[in-house]
């Protein structure tokens, strides 16, 4: 009997904790400007390390929360002025196993730091494209407000 009280616990703990893990995703994912992404930082070892979660759009930044945690937190908060895209290539290896077929991986990098991202193709227009805008003339935006200038008056 006292088992059984014991193992029923146990049960409702696990439920109350896996409850609050799929909560949390769901407020993420609510809150909008979200895309599905795998990040890797440590690339010592091909095809580990890899680390799943939703990226959160939030002005100029991208905030990676893992799927399977508790933190309110981002785990890592990429800037896009400070991000460049260096190469753009398909999973490889062990990859392939732990991601759809359709995924793009992007190598990055941020303050000297290699970051591999990895997201579906029809993600990956878009994520450039955030990359890419800005305020115009912002530092780090790729087309500053051009000058306007009138034009010569014809004789």
């Amino acid at each position: 009997m006292r088992v059984l009280l014991i193992v029923g616990i146990c049960v409702v703990a696990l439920l109350v904790l896996l409850s609050a893990v799929f909560f949390r995703r769901r407020l993420l994912i609510a809150g909008g400007g979200t895309i599905r992404v795998q990040v890797r930082v440590n690339t010592l070892v091909p095809g580990r390390g890899w680390s799943a979660g939703i990226g959160q759009f939030v002005g100029d930044e991208l905030r990676f929360h893992r799927f399977f945690s508790f933190a309110v937190r981002p785990k890592r908060v990429l800037d896009r002025r400070a991000l460049d895209v260096c190469r753009r290539r398909v999973p490889e290896g062990p990859e392939r196993l732990t991601m759809p077929s359709h995924w793009v991986v992007l190598l990055c990098r941020q303050a000297g730091i290699d970051i591999e991202i990895a997201m579906a193709e029809s993600t990956v227009t878009g994520f450039l494209s955030w990359l890419e805008a800005g305020p115009p003339g912002q530092p780090g935006s790729v087309a500053p407000r051009p000058a306007i200038s009138p034009r010569p008056a014809e004789n």
